[in-house]
């Protein structure tokens, strides 16, 4: 099965997707003023206890403060350490800070006694902001690099459960068991698989002088700051995408084509080979299909190459999938025409789920089946087509009207929720695409065409709320574009355009 890593960049948007055997499985997008911060390292301060949640909002300097609840507060935080035993740390004293003591906690310890208002904690944000819900953050630290990930909060050893091989994971543990520094926690990570030993000590060396640097850095910080910030999209996809199974990695930047050359050539040097500057007339989200896929992945209804169809609807609270027969009549029998369908459906419900990356709780609604050995198989079925999914699920059994419940692990918005908003003309009863993706749909549109725009006055009629956000906030890449072009774009706004809807032609 060939797989491929590509990565469009342009100066407003940047999309990974990974490609299994020429369908997109993972798709990221990331734009600009819009970076990640799952990840980050923050020293914040704690604005509210809240014993009754066993829980406390931190101030990290979001918007919104962060969510921390009870079972993410480390126990050996200074504050904690001082607040408690009433031993303070001797300044310079660094070893201690290195490799924190245990501190024994009541066996039901509870949120008001680990932290107080106006306490200064080091965390890090283990989900994003959420639509209403503000950032999930944790105490417990964690570190990932190519190979390992770092945990300085626990004395831990662990290995990637996608290692399979009992010796290989025999080799890792016991390697991990060797260079663990004191207390602190190790898990190898699938890329640690055959690794040779010298690399994975040197990667676990750096991290542990990262980790020094940022506790060095809380020392000196205000209240809120960032004392660590995770990798950009592109280095992250080729620190945790780019892998043996990878054929290629194909992208569109030359200047981040060269950055990820001097990434590979330090931590991946065997796969510099693989790293491929795209150049081709064609769009390269458009090439390799990864546009259709996208558009496909914004709609509600999705087609089964038998003529049956799944519905995916997203609440607040859930994410229901329903699956239909549509056009599908079968041959033989309405038990055997309804397995078919269901098991068709699997694999496209699962391949959704990585897709849209929907997370949270999923209930999925296959259609009804008489036979218990039908619904154990598409059981089954389910479970196996998840394997590939690298987000934790849990699946239950299918309940007698057909139901099957399950959750996902949610670290960041969906697809749907990241590139959409709430419809303005059904006061949020739908949905539409927001009229930033309208603006970068417009700026796609006159680049797919830049040879029959080039050199030409071009004017582009959209909505007035698309045309009011081009003349505005995204005034720069319109020049940016006009500038590539070495065309006039002039933008006209018309009432009796749905939101939707642009045209774009040549004048002169």
């Amino acid at each position: 099965m060939s797989t491929d890593l590509i990565i469009n960049v342009t100066h407003y948007e940047t999309r990974v997707a990974l490609i299994e055997n020429g369908t997109v499985s993972e798709l990221y997008i990331e734009r600009s003023g819009e970076r990640s911060i799952a990840g980050n390292i923050y020293k914040g301060r704690v604005v509210r206890v809240l014993p009754g949640m066993q829980a406390a909002f931190v101030d990290i300097g979001l918007d919104k403060a962060a969510f921390l609840y009870v079972s993410d507060v480390y126990d050996n935080l200074d504050e904690i350490e001082k607040m408690m035993i009433n031993n303070e740390q001797p300044e310079g004293e660094e070893e201690l800070r290195q490799e924190p003591v245990e501190i024994m906690w009541p066996e039901e310890a509870h949120i008001e006694d680990r932290l107080q208002e106006g306490q200064e904690v080091m965390v890090q944000v283990a989900k994003e902001p959420l639509g209403s819900k503000g950032a999930r953050i944790t105490s417990h630290i964690s570190i990932p690099g190519r190979h390992l990930v770092l945990m300085p909060t626990m004395d831990h050893v662990g290995i990637s459960r996608r290692i399979e091989d009992e010796n290989e994971r025999f080799r890792l543990r016991e390697l991990l068991l060797q260079i663990k520094p004191g207390k602190y926690g190790l898990i190898a990570r699938t890329a640690a698989e055959g690794a040779e030993s010298d690399k994975i000590k040197a990667e676990m060396d750096f991290m542990l002088r990262l980790w020094q640097t940022i506790q060095k850095n809380s020392e000196h910080s205000q209240v809120p700051s960032v004392l660590y910030q995770e990798l950009d999209i592109i280095l992250r996809a080729v620190r945790d995408l780019f892998t043996q199974e990878v054929d290629k990695l194909i992208i569109d930047s030359k200047e981040e084509y060269e950055k990820i050359l001097k990434f590979v050539e330090t931590f991946l040097p065997s796969l510099k080979a693989s790293v491929k500057l795209y150049e081709g007339s064609e769009p390269v989200c458009d090439a390799y299909g990864i546009e259709m896929e996208l558009q496909r992945a914004l709609g509600k209804k999705v087609w089964l190459k038998s003529g049956g169809y799944i519905v995916i609807e997203m609440t607040e609270a859930l994410t229901a999938v329903d699956v239909n027969t549509g056009r599908y009549v079968g041959k033989r029998n309405l038990e055997e025409t309804i397995l078919k369908t269901n098991l068709e459906a699997v694999k496209e419900i699962a391949y959704q789920l990585r897709l849209r990356n929907i997370g949270g709780i999923i209930i999925i609604d296959f259609i009804d089946m008489e036979k218990q050995s039908n619904r154990e198989k598409v059981f089954n079925r389910l479970k196996e087509a998840l394997r590939k999914d690298k987000s934790k699920t849990n699946i239950l059994k299918m309940s007698e009207l057909g139901l099957i419940e399950m959750t996902r692990k949610r670290t960041k918005e969906s697809i749907n929720r990241g590139l959409r908003e709430p419809c303005f003309y059904c006061d949020g009863e739908g949905y539409l695409k927001s009229k930033v993706t309208m603006c970068y749909e417009i700026f796609r549109d006159i680049e797919r065409d830049h040879e029959a725009l080039f050199g030409r006055s071009v004017m582009v009629t959209a909505h007035p709320e698309v045309t009011h956000l081009l003349y505005d906030e995204e005034r720069h890449r319109l020049e940016a574009l006009e500038k590539n072009l070495q065309a006039r774009i002039t933008v006209k706004a018309d009432q009796n355009h749905h939101l939707e809807q642009y045209d774009i032609y040549a004048i002169s």
